[in-house]
């Protein structure tokens, strides 16, 4: 009886095997391997908000830096008083304020017939005061603005990357040092240092970008040391220095890379207010002054005829909007994308 109870049969096992089988296939990953960064841009490519501003950067960037041998900087300071003050005139286009006229006395009236244009003569988004083609401007403005911002931020990187893993890695006497120093510096307001440098320099991109690049790190510095100082006691970076690397080598092989997220999220709120802080002193008169132009010095120009020709104000300032808008929802975009915390 013993025998018959315990006498089983192999084919009894195949059922039961079957069931595992199914169970493990189950619980089997459907997603590809991937890389941090290709797992970055996935979800990146999730947001489309993100992805619409990161061409929307794209093309900008693309337009303002690479129209600069099709315009001619000298036209951008000759005056040209018989083109002065033109609303916008697209060819083939019928709509009110895109057509070459403009309200005068509520009566829409062709400013180019007015004052004797010739058909052939035309400015996509209208002249300012002194006859400038108001396009040619904002796009050579653009550009000013976007390289004070990047050469700032070059400078936010170089130094606050720099600072932030020596402060983190020494610890102790010398990274409260440092943070003394750091806590000095963002204590002394932007515009006092601006005006300390227009005493030194002369107004323009010297002066403003050397205000940038001596306060505006600090924000980089204090990231990137607080990311040092939890990384440093990982076991790869406690091999590292078991095995006899370098501080250096240890910094560029495995801190940087490891805070590179960090770097590319600061970057990219970092240019949006170089790109601001730019306008603002160029709107009163401390940045950027002409002849030279920015975004700044079209917005300071245009709000003077606010009254009787916004638009000499509206387009400079709808640049600047779209250019803040899309960095901004660029680096929040770029923040979920590096954050393992938004994993799915």
């Amino acid at each position: 009886m013993a025998e018959e109870k315990y006498n089983l049969q192999p084919d009894s096992f195949e059922p039961l095997a079957q069931d595992q089988e199914q169970e493990l296939d189950s619980e089997k990953i459907a997603a590809p391997s991937l890389t941090f960064s290709q797992d970055a841009w996935r979800r990146l490519k999730k947001n489309k908000g993100a992805l619409i501003s990161l061409f929307i950067v794209l093309i900008m960037v693309i337009v303002s830096f690479g129209s600069t041998p099709f315009i001619n900087h000298s036209e951008l300071v000759k005056s040209n008083p018989e083109y002065a003050n033109l609303p916008a005139k697209i060819p083939g286009v019928n709509i009110n304020g895109l057509n070459g006229k403009m309200k005068v006395s509520g009566v829409w009236t062709d400013v180019y017939k007015e004052n004797g244009i010739k058909d052939n003569v035309h400015f996509m988004l209208g002249t300012d005061y002194l006859g400038h083609s108001l396009a040619q401007r904002i796009i050579y403005g653009t550009k000013i603005s976007l390289t004070v911002a990047i050469v700032a931020t070059l400078f936010d990187l170089l130094i606050g990357v720099t600072y932030g893993i020596v402060s983190g890695w020494k610890g102790g006497r010398t990274d409260n040092v440092m943070q003394r120093i750091i806590e000095i510096i963002s204590s002394i307001p932007n515009l006092i240092i601006v005006v300390l440098m227009l005493i030194i320099f002369k107004p323009g991109m010297t002066s403003i970008i050397l205000a940038l690049a001596i306060s505006a790190w600090t924000t980089m510095a204090r990231m990137i040391r607080a990311e040092t100082l939890s990384l440093k006691t990982e076991e790869y970076v406690l091999a590292a220095r078991t095995l006899g690397e370098s501080t250096t080598k240890i910094a560029w092989k495995h801190l940087v890379p490891n805070v590179s997220s960090i770097i590319i999220i600061q970057t990219m709120y970092t240019i949006p207010t170089a790109i601001f802080f730019e306008a603002f002193l160029s709107f009163i008169g401390i940045g950027i002054s002409a002849p030279q132009t920015s975004l700044g010095v079209l917005l300071n120009d245009g709000q003077k005829n606010f009254q009787f020709l916004p638009y000499q104000m509206w387009y400079p300032a709808i640049v600047l909007v779209i250019l803040m808008i899309a960095f901004n929802l660029l680096g929040d975009g770029l923040r979920d994308a590096f954050d393992p915390r938004t994993r799915r």
